[in-house]
């Protein structure tokens, strides 16, 4: 067979055994837009001894390859001079053949006398392999290989194999990558579909140009599931989305599949199914399978995130524009078949919600896979402390540093950012002045990080080292492991946002790299929360208190600077300073920060107006450009009904746009009105809570247990971690006997008492109450309210005279 170079754009990374060796498979597509896989023979698995002070190397050596093993056998045991937490070590590399066996001699290495710890045994195998040579997914190469030809075994244009290691390309290029996503309807009476007696009724795929959907003509699936896996295999997507489907759509499939003898062998690996992966995600050989809801639910201002809230936040399919049938009602959908028709409209327009939702998340989550190394399939669905960790993993390969064990530990507390009591009431005109990239600075600053902590007992020279005003030290050389990270990290965001400049804002260059900074952002804000997270492997939990003990004395020593110049403190939190604007003043401050305390200071948004409560991180403003921000109340809070924040949020507007309290009390009580005359939809009073969980499991019955319980008695079914919508019912007794799941029960049936008293009124006075007004005046009790519209007139004449 032939040898040439390719030029490659990378998607995924796995690998697979053959004849007793491993294979790392390449995945992706070429510069002629054929999908190919590359097949690399030539890697194998190591992990690394850490010795003991002052052992012999040699006889350590020698007791592991006694442990060698026919099956996987160790090839070499190399000494290597490298780094553990800043500080020279010696360690033996130890090299073996299937990667299974990894963990295996780990366990056994460790009962050697003169071994002090086993590292990096627990990193997965194609993970070692993106790390080691240094590969970004997402991204173009160049590559040698040889042409093996087609192959029965992958659905792919031709196999290759790799002959030496790949060459990053650096191009803002994107190849025309093929997507598709898909949603699934299940039949059910009973609450949670189960796949082991209900049967999936209709699956709608939507791609770049087209919607299809098949619904089932009898309660079997075979057709269904049968031409779901025929349609994917021909559309021959690069990217599978789904909503929430690496909990629901694809276990649902597999099972149901399984039990009604389909193989659904949809990857480009013939005869290998969609398998569970370290994150809960599911992987499907040479495609990426998407979990949209894994980037919708960081979205923190939708509470309740099924896929048509976010759609409809978002602007890609209005409620209003869509069919949607309450998920217990679907099956009357189906066995009615004159609404069939809108039982497959429904399915559809999930289907496409999901595609277009996918338009806006994934070029964001791809440049997080292109920096962590993490695949696509992936990135989402890893918790944010994993994205961190194998950013920095990368960065340890780079710099000789060896990557310690994951230690689970218990949650420890420590003092953190300060946040000042806001001046309350109505603010004009307040600036927002913002740190830029507060933390990840200090930590470059001061050259923080788990390899620079002085520790107890150990010596230092007081001119070497930074100190914290929480006490902690730090050695000003070398540089901190996370100081190399960060900077390689900010200096590439400046990077990419002085590119930026340079190009036209609607061009797909200027969309890539701008998801890109976004993405270097997340990761370097990432790295302080990450010192302080139990599951770290560089976990710190003195480095994150020394950070936050250096913010709290910047933003004290930049509100005296402030003070100083005759600027208006409002408030202050973390990194943050809230004050009346004045242009001149502000300006001044910026530069004195700058100049006095070396960090950076931006004004971040400049509101017309402004309210605070008495409370810390609560607020609603204005911007200059119209836009409402809301922070802490009620309306960004997911345990109020969806009235409270309806409510809420008209209340802000009224008040803070057209600065009328009157017309803000009148709203509330033509609300309230509606309310008890039955004309507010029952979606609105429904309050959402996670079981935590299992029902036995409680000793206190709160009201989403109780509503939890009700649904049980009834047939349906709950499992720990669902999230369960109730509403109160009228009746005597406690509140938790009053919760009815909300899709068991009618408007007629609500306690419009409590909605009154708990949610509708509370929601308002957290905004009103600073104005005089009372409960009564909201309630519409006629002294209270007249003496309120006396007392607003009398004010009015007043300003009039003054």
């Amino acid at each position: 067979m032939k040898e040439e170079t390719m030029r490659f754009y990378l998607l995924d990374v796995s690998y697979e055994t053959e004849m007793s060796k491993p294979v790392i498979l390449l995945w992706g597509v070429n510069e002629g837009n054929e999908r190919v896989l590359l097949k690399d023979p030539r890697f194998r698995p190591y992990f690394y001894v850490l010795l003991r002070e002052g052992v012999d190397s040699v006889s350590v050596k020698n007791e592991i390859m006694k442990l060698s093993k026919p099956k996987s056998p160790i090839i070499s045991v190399e000494e290597v001079k490298k780094k553990y937490f800043g500080r020279p070590r010696s360690a033996l590399k130890v090299t073996t053949v299937i990667p299974e066996y990894v963990r295996e001699y780990r366990e056994l290495v460790r009962t050697i006398d003169g071994v002090e710890d086993v590292l990096e045994a627990d990193i997965r195998f194609s993970m070692r392999y993106i790390i080691d040579k240094g590969l970004k997914p997402h991204a173009w190469y160049d590559v040698k290989v040889k042409e093996l030809g087609k192959s029965p075994v992958y659905r792919v244009d031709n196999v290759y194999e790799v002959l030496e290691d790949l060459r990053e390309v650096h191009s803002d290029e994107r190849p025309e990558l093929r997507a598709l996503s898909f949603d699934i309807e299940v039949y059910n009476k009973s609450g949670t579909p189960r796949p082991e007696s209900d049967p999936i009724i209709s699956v709608a795929i939507a791609t770049r140009d087209k919607v299809m959907s098949k619904v089932a003509e009898t309660k079997s699936d075979l057709e269904v599931i049968k031409w779901f896996k025929e349609t994917v295999l021909e559309l021959d997507p690069d990217l599978v989305y789904g909503y929430n489907c690496n909990n629901f759509d694809w276990p649902y499939l597999i099972e149901r599949s399984k039990r009604i003898g389909i193989k659904l062998d949809v990857g480009r690996k013939v005869g290998v199914l969609p398998t569970s992966g370290a994150y809960g995600h599911y992987s499907i050989p040479g495609r990426l399978n998407v979990d949209i809801y894994d980037f919708a639910k960081d979205v923190y201002e939708i509470k309740v995130k099924t896929l048509e809230n976010v759609a409809d936040y978002l602007g890609v399919m209005k409620k209003e524009d869509r069919v949607i049938i309450p998920g217990h009602e679907i099956y009357k959908y189906w066995e009615d078949p004159s609404l069939r028709e809108t039982l497959r409209k429904y399915n559809e327009a999930d289907a496409l919600s999901t595609y277009l939702l996918a338009e806006i998340f994934v070029p964001f989550g791809e440049q997080l896979s292109y920096l962590t190394g993490l695949p696509l399939d992936q990135v989402g669905a890893a918790p944010v402390g994993f994205k961190v960790e194998w950013y920095l993993m990368r960065i340890a390969y780079s710099v000789n540093e060896l990557v310690p064990n994951r230690v689970e530990r218990k949650v420890q507390s420590y003092k953190g950012a300060i946040v000042l009591k806001p001046i309350r009431g109505v603010h004009e005109n307040v600036a927002v002045l913002d740190f830029s990239s507060m933390y990840p600075n200090i930590m470059i600053k001061y050259n923080v990080g788990p390899d620079t902590l002085v520790r107890p007992g150990e010596k230092y020279d007081p001119n070497d080292v930074y100190v914290a005003p929480s006490g902690h030290k730090f050695r000003k050389r070398p540089d901190a492991f996370f100081k190399i990270s960060l900077v390689q990290l900010l200096e590439l965001r400046k990077e990419i946002k002085n590119k930026l400049k340079e190009l036209d804002p609607s061009s797909p260059q200027y969309k890539i790299l701008d998801d890109r900074q976004k993405a270097v952002k997340v990761l370097a804000n990432a790295h302080y929360g990450y010192m302080g997270w139990p599951h770290a492997r560089w976990y710190c939990r003195e480095c994150a208190e020394a950070v936050t003990s250096w913010g709290r004395k910047l933003i004290t020593e930049s509100i005296e600077l402030a003070r100083k110049l005759g600027l208006k403190v409002i408030y202050g939190d973390t990194d943050s300073l809230f004050v009346i604007y004045d242009k001149e003043k502000v300006e001044k401050l910026i530069k004195v920060i700058e100049e006095k305390l070396g960090f950076e200071v931006k004004i971040d948004k400049i509101y017309k107006k402004l309210f605070f409560t008495e409370a810390k991180k609560r607020y609603a403003g204005i911007t200059q450009d119209g836009r409402i921000d809301i922070v802490g109340f009620e309306a960004v809070r997911g345990d109020w009904a969806e009235i409270a924040k309806e409510v809420q949020e008209k209340v802000i507007e009224l008040v803070l746009k057209e600065g009328d309290t009157k017309k803000a009390i009148e709203y509330v009580r033509d609300v309230i009105s509606k309310l008890k005359k039955g004309q507010i939809p029952i979606e609105k009073l429904v309050i959402w809570k996670t079981l935590e969980k299992r029902l036995d499991e409680y000793k206190v019955e709160a009201p989403h247990v109780s509503a939890a319980k009700y649904a049980v008695e009834r047939g349906y079914e709950v499992r720990k971690g669902d999230k369960i919508g109730y509403v109160i019912v009228k009746g005597a007794g406690k509140l938790s006997k009053r919760a009815k799941p909300w899709f068991l029960s009618s408007v007629e049936e609500i306690d419009t008492s409590y909605y009154i008293d708990h949610q509708i009124i509370p929601a308002a006075m957290r905004i009103l109450g600073y104005f005089g007004v009372t409960e009564d005046m909201l309630k519409g009790r006629a002294y209270g309210l007249m003496a309120f519209f006396r007392k607003e007139s009398e004010n009015e004449s007043k300003d009039k005279r003054a």
